[in-house]
């Protein structure tokens, strides 16, 4: 099987409350455990490409396999809240 790209793969990001640490959250809705966090929308995606490819690694180095992207459910669509 040939090992998907970071391209492939829907993420999203959400701004993090005080309690919870402020900044953003990255999540990968089709890699459960996969996640990065940044100060802001950018640093979470570079952190996201890092976790990603660690992630990724972890799966061969354990015999798994890498889990197909999903489109279903996905819109197209990007929501941006402003202050």
């Amino acid at each position: 099987m040939k090992k998907p790209k970071f391209a492939d793969y829907a993420i999203e990001i959400r701004p993090l409350i005080e309690e919870e640490g402020g900044g953003f959250l990255a999540t990968f809705h089709d890699l459960p455990g996969c996640m990065a966090d940044g100060e802001t929308p950018e640093e979470a995606m570079d952190d996201a490409k890092s976790a990603f490819k660690c992630w990724m690694e972890a799966q061969k180095e354990w015999s798994r396999p890498y889990p197909m992207p999903t489109t279903s459910g996905m819109s197209g669509k990007f929501v941006q809240r402003l202050p």
